[in-house]
């Protein structure tokens, strides 16, 4: 009866971890890989060159940059969670808990990249940054713990990028990825107590779940130029495979790992998952309008109906679990300019809309997110031309939401259910040093 709640976690555990990334950007993506960029709401993230970044933002652009540089920053996001109207039940009687909210911790981003012309035409780069990533951990009695009450996610990224400028006008580029992904998330899971054979009431077991894997992508761009004061640039990132391998171990309230006492089966177990976090495409436009004011546009499309179901084998190929997700593909876009104020200040500002590639009939509480807005502000100081500073602000609020959801444990014997009415926000601050040599 009970040997089934293990793989049910590993399911929600492997998956929530890889995909309940984020603040910043839609589907659960990180866009914190450059201050500069944010200043403007990265509406110009594969058109605008000006400094290392661009090394992530279009692998073409290190050709136009005119000597090596060292851009290394970060972004620290404070979000806040407001949850109204939180309930849950098992088996139909109510379940006791709060629903205190901001569940995510402050988080630092850090990034760092490095380009360097090898002549007019050549030019080489390498990056470290966190495409995914996040850390949700709600407080001990969580209304909801019997769904999930704690993911963290770490997915770390090295780019080794090659471009090559034909002319003035046009420019190519790749990276190839190397990624690093580590995941850890627990729930408390409800089963039944015995006597003898018979089931005479619940208890919740500390169940945790930590995975790890690497995986290879690639990303390729390029820019061009029509006329001088006009730049487009398209970028393209590929989809990264994983298979995750899962320790699992669920605990009883006096820290014994827990056996099926009508199976004689521990609940310290391994399982695995394949998931593939998807590729992405990104256009924009720069447009210089005079010699201070220019001004940016940006789209970005990502194909997140991959994500349309959790698919968990167990040691010996059995389907251990199947659960329906119903992602969709998303847009995001974004608008922006600089302003350069005099020869060592620049300022900066965009708007971000972006939409959310959830489903309403299965939004999670691990995932409890929607369309969202984003406003930025930013600039850059230079006090020599060999170095840039840049600060940058940013608010994101997302649209009001709801969780309904409900998931089975111990051989579909238990049913666990938990809505909630959800307003998240979130704000960035980042700065970032630039090094020219």
């Amino acid at each position: 009866m009970n040997n089934k709640f293990n793989k049910l976690t590993l399911a929600a555990a492997i998956t929530a971890a890889a995909f309940a990334s984020q603040a910043h950007a839609g589907g659960y993506q990180i866009n914190e890989q450059s201050v500069s960029g944010q200043g403007y709401g990265h509406a110009g993230r594969s058109s605008n060159v000006e400094d290392a970044t661009i090394v992530y933002g279009n692998p073409a652009g290190m050709s136009f940059l005119d000597r090596a540089q060292i851009s290394v920053g970060g972004t620290y996001l404070n979000v806040n969670s407001d949850i109204d109207n939180a309930s849950a039940t098992r088996n139909g009687a109510p379940v006791t808990g709060s629903s205190e909210g901001d569940m995510v911790p402050g988080t630092l981003i850090p990034y760092a990249f490095y380009a360097h012309p090898v002549n007019e035409q050549l030019a080489f780069g390498f990056g470290v940054y966190a495409p995914f990533g996040s850390k949700t951990d709600y407080e001990d009695g969580f209304i909801g713990r019997n769904l999930g009450n704690y993911t963290e996610l770490t997915v770390m990224s090295a780019q080794p990028t090659v471009s090559y400028r034909f002319n003035d006008q046009f420019s190519v580029g790749a990276g190839v990825t190397f990624n690093r992904v580590e995941g850890e998330l627990k729930r408390q899971v409800p089963t039944f107590t015995f006597t003898g054979a018979t089931p005479t009431g619940f208890q919740e077991l500390d169940a945790r779940i930590d995975g790890e894997d690497d995986g290879i992508g690639y990303n390729i761009g390029a820019i061009y130029r029509p006329v001088p004061e006009t730049t487009l640039g398209l970028t393209y990132r590929s989809k990264v495979s994983y298979t995750l391998e899962g320790d699992y171990k669920a605990v009883d309230s006096d820290g014994n790992v827990y056996v099926n006492p009508l199976t004689g089966e521990s609940q310290d177990k391994s399982a695995q998952l394949d998931l593939d976090t998807p590729e992405t495409i990104n256009f924009s436009v720069t447009q210089q309008m005079s010699e201070k004011l220019k001004l940016m546009f940006g789209a970005s499309w990502t194909r997140w109906d991959r994500f349309d179901e959790i698919l968990v084998t167990g040691p010996r190929g059995e389907t251990i679990t199947f659960e329906e997700q119903d992602y969709s593909d998303a847009w995001a876009y974004a608008v922006g300019g600089e302003y350069q104020w005099n020869s060592q200040l620049v300022l900066r500002a965009g708007v971000t809309l972006d939409k959310t590639p959830t489903s309403d009939q299965f939004r999670s509480a691990r995932i409890p997110s929607d369309d969202r807005r984003i406003f930025s502000l930013g600039a850059g100081w230079s006090p020599t031309e060999d170095m840039t500073i840049d600060v940058a602000y940013s608010y994101l609020t997302e649209r009001s939401t709801q969780v309904d959801q409900s998931r089975t444990d111990a051989g579909g014997t238990i049913t666990s259910t938990y809505s909630a009415d959800y307003k998240n926000e979130a704000h960035g601050f980042g700065a970032q040093l630039t090094y020219r040599f």
